[in-house]
Formats: C-alpha cells, structure tokens, sequence
C-alpha cells in the first residue's frame, strides 16, 4: 500500500471510518482528516474523538478546515444525513476531488447528493459497503459506480480497497444493496417475529425442529442468534438503513409493505439498547423478550 497517498479526509467518523482507516495503517491515518457533526456536541463529541485517537486520523474543528486541500472525501454519515452532509460539504470541496458516499441510500437519494457534488467541480461516486466493515476492515467488498467509478477504482486499490466497477450511472451501486437488504435484514426481522413468539409460546424445540427438516443447511439456533445480535447492536442503524430501501421500492413504483415491517423490527428492538452477551440464541431471546 502506498504510504504517498494524501488529502484523505472523512465526513462522519463513526464505525465505517474508523475501520477503514484502521485498515490503513497509521502511516496513512495519520494524514487524513475527518470530522463528524457529534463534535459539535460535547457530550457526543467524546465517541468520535476516541475512535479517531484509536485509528490516528487527525480530526478537525470543521467541515473546512476537514476538507482544504482534499483530493477524496469518504462521506460515512448515517442514511438519513446523507444529503445533509453533501449540502453542507459541497462549496468547501476542492475541484476535482472524489466524494466517495459510502451511505446506505437509495438510489434516488444518491443522485441528489450527487447533483450538489458534481455541481461544484467534485466527482461523486456511488458507494455501497456490502458486508460489515468488522473483520475486513478497508478490505471490506466494495461495489462503486457513477461516472468517476472507473477513475475512482485505481485511488481505491492503491489504498488496498476492494473495490468492484457496477456501472457508468449514480445507483447501479446502491441499487444492488438496498434490494439485497430487502432479503437480509427482513430475514433478521422474520426470525426475531417467529422465534421470539416460538419461545414465548413454549413450542420453540418444534419450531426450530420444523425449520431445521425444511432447511438443514441452515444452523438455526446460530443464525438466530445472529440476527438477534445484529439488530441488537445496529437496529437502529439497521432501521434508518430500511427506511431508504423502502424510498428504494417506492421508486421502483413497487409496494414496500414487507420493508416497513422491518424497519419497525429493527428500530424496535435496537431501541431497547441491549446488551447481546454470550454468542447464545436463548440468552438473547429472553433479554429481549424481557423488555419488549
């Protein structure tokens, strides 16, 4: 990886950023830039603060002061602060420089972003991560596209990222995940509606049963307590994230019934602020049915 790479900077240093700047290595780290909008907060400012220490990215006071000199910007805010984050960003963006949105939006969301980029001289490109950013870090599989995708391809594999070229228009990216979310998070909604009430009911070993002689490939006791986790820990992130999938299905001019379902379980149970514990389906089956 080549430690020449500089006018790096972020916008939203949560858990995206510090996993991929970690993934760097402290010799590029330490020339990045970031800033996230919770420092203008005190008593939110002290999260951000101490991923960015653990990563060694410098962060700024600013959105200016984050963006002089930049040649890309890794935009890694929350679904909902997407076009916010643009709106806010673009007259500081050098000329020329990537805007890399990282962002769990629909497609239509993208493309306005991406007109108050492009409207300033920046070159937008539509990011989607398409797995957690824990354990792969930078290398997390990235699909990218836009105009700029191609261009942008060789700037991400010089700082080791996985990045694959989807197409030439803003959304043939985030088209990708937002519909595969429609399967997996809804899956995680599923479980939790049939074995949280499985197990209330006291039929969870004949459920679970069921499950396992329709679909023995699947290990379902560990994929419950999977999910469970997932919507634990990330519900709400989960939730904001579904809410433009189902932007996405209004688009397409589709119904988005199942979609709103599972917003309405991820926000539900992120919401409970849970500690998921031990890698155990029945210990967090019951800490959630505790407090639903």
């Amino acid at each position: 990886m080549s430690e020449a790479i500089s006018g790096i900077a972020f916008i939203g240093f949560g858990e995206a950023a510090e996993a991929i700047s970690t993934g760097w290595g402290k010799p590029i780290a330490a020339k990045a830039k970031g800033f996230d909008i919770k420092l203008e907060t005190p008593e939110a400012a002290a999260l951000p603060r101490e991923r960015a220490a653990r990563a060694g990215v410098p962060l700024m006071d600013n959105r200016a002061a984050t963006l002089a000199d930049s040649r890309a910007v890794f935009c890694l805010v929350t679904a909902d602060q997407a076009g916010n984050a643009a709106e806010q960003c673009a007259d500081l963006l050098p000329k020329g420089a990537f805007w890399f949105d990282g962002n769990s939006c629909s497609p239509g969301a993208k493309r306005r972003a991406a007109a108050q980029i492009e409207a300033v001289g920046g070159r937008y490109v539509d990011v989607a991560i398409m797995a957690p950013v824990y354990p792969k870090m930078h290398k997390v599989p990235l699909l990218i596209a836009g105009p700029h995708a191609e261009a942008a391809a060789p700037f991400l594999a010089a700082l080791g990222m996985n990045a694959s070229v989807m197409g030439e228009n803003v959304g043939d990216a985030s088209s990708i995940k937002m519909l595969r979310s429609v399967m997996v998070k809804g899956m995680e909604a599923l479980t939790a509606e049939c074995l949280l009430a499985a197990r209330r009911a006291g039929v969870e070993d004949k459920v679970l049963a069921s499950l396992s002689a329709s679909n023995p490939e699947i290990d379902w006791p560990r994929q419950a307590a999977y999910n469970l986790e997932r919507m634990m820990v990330h519900g709400r992130r989960r939730a904001a994230e579904m809410r433009e999938v189902a932007a996405t299905l209004e688009e397409l001019g589709l119904p988005n019934g199942l979609t709103r379902a599972t917003v309405d379980w991820q926000q539900r149970i992120g919401d409970l602020n849970l500690d998921p514990g031990a890698d155990d389906y029945p210990g967090r089956a019951d800490a959630v049915l505790g407090k639903i």
